[in-house]
């Protein structure tokens, strides 16, 4: 909706359009107590020029309220809105009663009164107070689609009634039959309160219709104020003024004498109540420079929504409109953008121009909005360990879905070249530039360290630790990149940088952790450093402790590097066994090995996949064992129960291990098994007995506690 600051007034400003009004009700309550000072002017027995000013003033009055009626009228079929639609027919049928009656005025266009002379203005005022009463109300918006759909039956029909009025009373056929008296015709509609009437029924209902249009005008400007008071503009501050003066000029219609100050009163108040809504669409049409929004602020609140609709949907259609055409589209010529949205809502040349100089405004800041958006995707990726190539694929993918009329390509240093692989290419297809031109400008970017530009060409290198890694080369068809563009492609390069080292930085860690720790402990710690702290909690695990049986006597036999390959082929399939039951390989001690299950990660089920562990441990080493004959096989003890789990040692070197009576009791319960044998205690038994076979050794004392230990013999896991 369109609105200018000089067209909407403050309600502090609103006070000129309601003061007439107020003058109005005093001076004639003034002429009620004073009849004395209500003189009689020159009326309809003078001359024909003492009746000149009765019809300039009426026909000027007239004149003013078709324009505006007619004006009503067509933004309310334009819009469809009811409220303006009724104010339009209850405007125009005033505007005809003031046409009728200037034309009835006596010894002007015909000797002596005329029966339209006296009723047009009562029967006008009437019929317009009724339409521009029912404009003030809250319709629904079924009752409103009503009004839009009988606009033209209604516009009909108060046509048909005015002409046939108009013609009856000009053949003066019934009910209009028979002449009036002139002086009858200084009587005052409400003359039957003081019984001076002639026929006392005709009477009184005038009256009461006066009275009633009274006060329909006084329930339409009160509306309009409350109107007004939420949406000040200088249109409501008029129509509200305008029914406060037809208010009291129905009154003073059906008061004042003929000829008399009185009646000429209520003349002058018709010309100003009209004047009032005339100059606020005057003023409002050289505020906005356009018919069409001068009734914007009468709107009933569905049509402004749909409106605004309209308003939005034709932004948006002239955003992306500019936006093809910045791409290169199918609207290469260079006529105004903004001209049909101008026709479409009348807007002048002026407000087009202004009107397309925003929508390309917005249209760039949607762009900038969205290049903004990838630079934090490429970061939120770079914040996830992933491999290299794919992570610069997304990069670029989301950078020339911000940047869509650009190709995007990356090169990367490997042995001291620039090599561009072809899955390193996003964006528009574009033909290849000068492959000497281009060659010059890589190098010049590698050399300096800061971009290189030529054309429709730009060259931003990309570095690791302050060292060049690579080059993003942004290309595009339509010439030089804009400043905006041109920063943010740095942008867009430094964060790539950052992205590329933080990928490498982290895959070079993740090896480097998992190769000396479990990978579930180098993951916590690559996610939560503080983890690394010495310290660490009691919690419920199963330990799981493996020692070759035999390997002295076979060190004796084998080579340090023969013995280093046998126990590397030994722990290979062990780790992978524990492994693969999610357990943490704490250590390799020599010939043993120890394992934690539920630590660090939680495992309901710990138990269970500590025995699946050492039978697999077992099943994984028997081909090993069997290649030379007579070769180690693990004694395994599994036991379950609390322990300290956390990082113990110095600050200067720690160790993530478990410590307590549970780890002691599955090394001694390992020292106790037979190369090929899984022991477990009663502690680990009782969590895993319904899914495991085992054959029960009984007690046994094992060194360090005193009182002996059931052990079990752990035969199979049941699938």
């Amino acid at each position: 909706m369109q609105q200018t600051v000089s067209a909407a007034p403050g309600p502090r400003r609103a006070w000129p359009w309601v003061i007439v009004p107020a003058l109005a009700i005093l001076t004639m309550a003034v002429l009620a107590i004073m009849p004395e000072i209500d003189v009689r002017l020159p009326g309809e027995a003078a001359a024909a020029s003492g009746n000149l000013p009765h019809l300039v003033i009426i026909a000027a009055a007239g004149a003013l309220a078709m324009a505006v009626g007619l004006l009503m009228g067509e933004a309310g079929r334009r819009r469809a809105d009811a409220r303006v639609l009724l104010l339009a027919l209850g405007v125009l049928n005033a505007a005809t009663a003031l046409l009728l009656h200037a034309l009835a005025t006596p010894n002007i266009l015909a000797a002596g009164p005329g029966i339209g002379f006296v009723i047009a203005t009562p029967v006008g005022l009437v019929i317009a107070a009724i339409f521009v009463a029912a404009s003030a109300l809250d319709l629904s918006p079924a009752q409103a689609r009503l009004v839009v759909a009988w606009q033209e039956l209604l516009r009909s029909g108060t046509l048909a009634f005015w002409a046939a009025l108009g013609l009856l009373a000009l053949l003066r056929l019934p009910p209009f039959a028979g002449a009036t008296d002139p002086e009858a015709l200084e009587l005052p509609l409400f003359a039957c309160l003081l019984g001076r009437v002639v026929d006392p029924a005709i009477q009184w209902s005038a009256t009461v219709a006066m009275l009633a249009s009274a006060g329909l005008y006084a329930y339409a400007a009160t509306r309009y104020l409350g109107r007004f008071r939420r949406r000040p503009t200088v249109v409501l501050a008029a129509l509200l003024g305008g029914c406060a003066l037809l208010a009291v000029t129905t009154l003073n219609v059906g008061l004042g004498d003929t000829w008399h100050l009185s009646w000429w009163q209520w003349h002058l108040l018709l010309l100003i109540a009209f004047g009032m809504i005339a100059f606020s669409v005057l003023r409002q049409y050289r505020s906005e420079g356009s018919a069409r929004p001068i009734f914007d602020s009468l709107y009933m609140e569905e049509t402004v929504q749909r409106i605004r609709q309209e308003y939005s949907g034709a932004l948006e259609s002239l955003v992306g409109r500019i936006q093809r055409r910045a791409e290169g589209g199918d609207l290469a010529d260079d006529a105004p953008l903004g001209g049909e949205v101008a026709r479409q809502f009348g807007l002048s040349e002026g407000q087009g121009a202004v009107l397309e100089r925003a929508a390309e405004a917005l249209a760039h800041e949607r762009e900038q909005i969205e290049r903004l958006g990838a630079l934090v995707a490429i970061g939120q990726e770079s914040s996830v360990i992933q491999e290299e190539l794919r992570l610069l694929q997304q990069a670029l993918g989301l950078a020339s879905a911000a940047f869509r009329d650009a190709q995007f390509q990356i090169g990367l240093l490997q042995g001291g070249r620039l090599s561009f692989a072809a899955g390193l290419r996003s964006g528009v297809s574009l033909p290849d530039p000068d492959a000497a031109q281009r060659a010059d400008l890589h190098g010049q970017a590698m050399r300096e360290g800061r971009p290189a530009e030529a054309g429709g060409l730009l060259a931003l290198p990309l570095t690791v630790k302050g060292a060049p890694a690579g080059l993003l080369e942004v290309r595009r068809a339509a010439g030089p990149f804009a400043e905006r563009d041109r920063w943010l492609l740095r942008t867009l390069a430094g964060q790539l940088s950052v992205s590329l080292e933080n990928t490498r930085l982290y895959q070079q860690i993740d090896l480097l952790f998992r190769q000396y720790m479990p990978a579930s402990v180098a993951t916590a710690l690559i996610a939560d450093p503080s983890q690394a702290a010495l310290g660490g909690a009691v919690r419920e695990i199963s330990v799981l402790f493996g020692d070759l049986r035999g390997f002295t006597t076979l060190s004796e036999r084998l080579s340090p590097p023969e013995l280093v390959a046998l126990l590397n082929r030994y722990y290979g399939a062990a780790a992978q066994a524990v492994l693969a039951e999610g357990g943490t390989i704490d250590k390799f001690m020599g010939d043993a090995m120890m394992a934690l299950f539920n630590a660090p990660a939680n495992q309901a089920d710990h138990a269970l996949r500590a025995c699946r562990a050492a039978l697999a441990m077992q099943r994984a080493i028997a081909p090993i064992a069997a290649e030379a004959g007579d070769m180690p096989r693990f004694g395994i003890g599994v036991n379950s129960g609390e322990a300290l789990v956390g990082n113990i040692g110095s600050e200067a070197i720690r160790n993530f291990t478990a410590i307590g009576d549970t780890v002691n009791l599955s090394s001694r319960l390992q020292s106790r098994a037979e190369g090929g044998q899984v022991l477990i205690n009663a502690s680990t038994y009782a969590l895993v007995r319904e899914h495991v076979d085992v054959q029960p050794l009984g007690e046994i004392q094992v060194k360090g506690k005193a009182a002996p230990v059931e052990v079990f013999l752990l035969l199979s896991v049941r699938p």
